[in-house]
């Protein structure tokens, strides 16, 4: 994909290193910020990645301006890769996948008979108030940073939204990226040399450049 463009906003901690997709020694010191977008014309795909948090008090108005671009822009589907904190499930999410779905009513008209039919499980609803009142449910995604609030007003201003998330721990993410990414090429087939579930190898993948140093350049010979 070609990097085409950044969001420009006070809401997020700015930022600034060098490219993290390099592949040569050409594109290396080339400049990445904390929102960019990518583009790839023959798939008509569109990619937002953010890469620093956000100040205090200015999450929900970085939506507005997501929202306000999606609108103006007219993208025929938006999906947001996200995650949840593993350790906050409940009993009901204890059982089964890993992975849940949300679907906004403009998407669900279109891609709701899919999902059932690649055996996705919806984002469950939890008491609102346990112990106290049964009857009163809501969506709750601990962990998923600004996912409910694009997904909640996704809804209300009909934009075709999906979210994909994944119960993660803390630690090391990289299998879980591998995992979701797959998941995502079930329903959309962005990498056609995959079984027939969908999967694609770990070898298939491009890797970014960026990750060899994840955790560190390890331990200095000389401590040894």
């Amino acid at each position: 994909m070609t990097k085409v463009g950044y969001i420009y906003t006070g809401c997020l901690v700015s930022m600034v290193g060098n490219n993290p997709y390099a592949t040569s020694e050409e594109n290396t010191q080339e400049l990445s910020i904390n929102a960019e977008v990518y583009s790839l014309a023959a798939r008509k795909l569109t990619v937002v990645q953010i890469r620093s948090p956000f100040i205090k008090n200015k999450s929900r108005s970085f939506c507005q301006l997501l929202i306000s671009w999606m609108k103006t822009n007219g993208f025929g589907r938006v999906i947001i890769l996200s995650s949840s904190h593993a350790y906050q499930r409940d009993d009901q999410q204890l059982l089964g996948t890993s992975f849940r779905y949300l679907l906004t009513p403009a998407l669900q008209s279109t891609v709701g008979d899919l999902m059932q039919k690649l055996n996705w499980k919806e984002m469950e609803q939890m008491v609102t108030y346990p112990g106290i009142s049964e009857t009163e449910k809501r969506t709750v995604i601990p962990g998923g940073g600004i996912t409910k609030i694009l997904y909640n007003n996704s809804c209300s201003e009909e934009i075709p939204l999906a979210v994909l998330l994944k119960f993660c721990s803390e630690g090391d993410n990289v299998p879980d990226a591998y995992a979701l990414v797959n998941h995502l090429n079930e329903w959309l087939q962005l990498v056609q040399n995959a079984n027939g579930d969908g999967t694609v190898i770990f070898s298939k993948w491009k890797v970014p450049s960026s990750w060899r140093l994840l955790f560190g350049s390890g331990l200095p010979p000389a401590l040894f």
